[in-house]
């Protein structure tokens, strides 16, 4: 349990700190209200008005891509901490994962999922 004292320090050093600056923010920050200020903000327009335009496909399949990519590669980390205790059965599976995840990749480029038109 000593092995997170020192992770449980920080932890409460940073609350305090944020603590600390949200009620400086608070007690000396102008108060100046005003209409505006009262109103509901959302990205910058009025949250009334109709949608402008809509998002493309491509935007999604993007980001989609993108999370898939992102999960397969933090199953790299593990498997380099622990590599030299898998031995070359170790290097094989993961050779034969990222072959999968390159035919993936070769396939949503090949389908055109990566050219922003």
């Amino acid at each position: 349990m000593m092995e997170y004292a020192s992770l449980l320090i920080v932890f409460a050093f940073a609350a305090f700190v944020a603590g600390l600056l949200i009620f400086l923010t608070s007690i000396l920050g102008p108060r100046r209200k005003s209409e505006v200020k009262e109103q509901p903000f959302e990205c910058g327009f009025d949250p009334i008005t109709l949608p402008r335009g809509r998002f493309g496909v491509k935007f999604y399949l993007v980001a989609m891509l993108f999370i898939i990519f992102d999960v397969e590669l933090v199953f790299l980390f593990p498997w380099a901490v622990v590599f030299k205790k898998l031995g070359a059965m170790g290097l094989l599976e993961m050779i034969a994962f990222l072959g999968i995840v390159v035919v993936g990749l070769v396939y949503a480029w090949k389908k055109g999922a990566l050219e922003w038109e």
